[in-house]
């Protein structure tokens, strides 16, 4: 069998083992090939391994990379010491060979593979249970929209993969962002159909019908339809699987309420959790972090008696005496007894009332959209917004509430920035003279615009 290649860059088809998400061994066998997909269990193995995958190292696109590196973009977090790989992003310096910059669009493509192979193998594939097959389906479907939304977000207008033919994938050019946005709205809709309500191991850690749901009303958000993002948020919002926690402690734990998926933890050596908590909290009570929240632009801007402050963030005193944050959702570095009490959050039924006031508030529905902020408002300790608030204040919480809820998560503050037109305007004074309105977008990384003449290269990196 031909080796098989996506844009010119070398991919592995080895699956890391996901013995964590179904009880049988990952098949050894090239994904592409038929015996895969013979039976429920191997075919379950075949999919389910993507997650093992993403989350087996860190420093991957789907924990610390995506999360960390974004925020340093943003106005949230920077990286105490200098480390060339970070300061690109924290200084808005990137380049085409980045190295990050690289390895994230390597990592999704190579993703992206996966999920085409499973789709292929699958609509193929005789002898499985029919509810097995249209889940697996379903996450199959649910998964390439994933990993497209965060590439044409990141990298603007992407090739369009949707199938393992090498020959065809080497040279495909960038398909423009409102053609990309089509296929996700396409390839969620089908998942919604396939995917089960239920989580299929009973642990929230596979998507379900409702992640497909939740990401649809984002999607929708980012397009401005704003009737249809309300639409798919409320229906997250009041399946009765999810609910915002009052215990702000117990947001990011294993299987919470709040979560719509999370990424369970496969590499637990010596009580670890999850990456996030192992990289931002330090091994000792005396130890520097290096990892730090903004103190001008994020924590001076949470309201008096904000939970969210006191919670999802800690301090330290430097030797000078000075004092700094550090990140503290996931709150477990190493457990000592072993037991893993946390997963790696990946979508939350917060950010859906976030999603539903935004698109409420920006259709003139002014009270019900409020009503969204203040569930988040008063979950978080703080008092229901005025009243009087017309659409342009309440447009501005929107965007306060989202900074504040969601930090260091999932790239979304730098999104929210880029999406609304305000990057500039915010980050400008901030980053000062490094600071470009094309860099709201990264680079097309060098090794696959050397290997695919098709492709073009973004603005500002030419």
């Amino acid at each position: 069998m031909k080796k098989l290649h996506i844009l010119l860059i070398g991919l592995s088809l080895t699956l890391f083992s996901c013995s964590k998400y179904v009880e049988t061994p990952t098949p050894k066998n090239e994904l592409a090939s038929s015996l895969v997909f013979t039976d429920d269990k191997t075919a379950t193995a075949s999919v389910t391994g993507l997650y093992s995958d993403m989350n087996q190292l860190n420093y991957y696109f789907a924990n610390v990379l995506m999360s960390y590196l974004s925020a340093m973009q943003a106005d949230d977090l920077y990286y105490y010491t200098n480390f060339a790989n970070y300061d690109v992003f924290q200084q808005n310096m990137l380049l085409p060979s980045s190295q990050y910059v690289q390895s994230m669009w390597r990592d999704q493509y190579s993703y992206i593979y996966q999920t085409n192979a499973c789709i292929e193998g699958l609509s193929a594939a005789q002898g499985l249970t029919p509810a097995v097959k249209d889940q697996l389906l379903g996450e199959s479907y649910f998964m390439r929209a994933f990993f497209h939304f965060y590439l044409v977000n990141m990298y603007g207008d992407v090739p369009l993969i949707t199938s393992t033919d090498w020959r065809v994938n080497n040279v495909k050019p960038r398909e423009k962002t409102a053609v990309v946005y089509a296929q996700i709205i396409s390839d969620l809709t089908e998942a919604k159909k396939l995917m089960g309500a239920n989580y299929p191991t009973g642990q929230r850690i596979r998507p379900n019908k409702a992640a497909a749901t939740a990401l649809l009303a984002r999607t929708y958000l980012y397009n401005k339809q704003w009737a249809l993002a309300e639409a798919e948020a409320n229906e997250v919002i009041t399946n009765g699987q999810y609910s915002l926690l009052k215990d702000l402690n117990a947001v990011f734990l294993a299987n919470s309420r709040e979560a719509i998926w999370q990424l369970q933890p496969v590499n637990v050596a010596g009580g670890r959790n999850t990456w996030e908590g192992f990289t931002s909290t330090p091994p000792t009570s005396t130890a520097t972090a290096l990892f730090r929240l903004d103190t001008l632009n994020l924590i001076r801007k949470f309201e008096t008696g904000d939970q969210r402050l006191a919670k999802w963030t800690d301090f330290r005193k430097t030797t000078a005496g000075a004092t700094y944050y550090l990140p503290l959702k996931y709150k477990v570095r190493t457990n000592p007894s072993g037991a893993v009490t946390e997963f790696s959050m990946v979508m939350r039924v917060a950010e859906q009332f976030l999603i539903r006031a935004e698109a409420r508030v920006q259709q003139d529905k002014l009270e019900t959209g409020r009503a969204d902020l203040d569930s988040i408002r008063m979950r978080a300790g703080l008092l229901a917004l005025p009243t009087n608030l017309d659409k342009a204040a309440l447009i501005s919480a929107v965007e306060k509430e989202r900074k504040m809820e969601l930090f260091v998560e999932w790239g979304h503050r730098w999104f929210d920035l880029k999406r609304t037109n305000r990057s500039t305007v915010v980050l400008g004074p901030i980053k000062g003279a490094n600071w470009q309105a094309t860099d709201t977008i990264y680079p097309i990384p060098s090794d696959a615009v050397r290997t695919n003449v098709f492709l073009t290269q973004n603005e500002g990196y030419k």
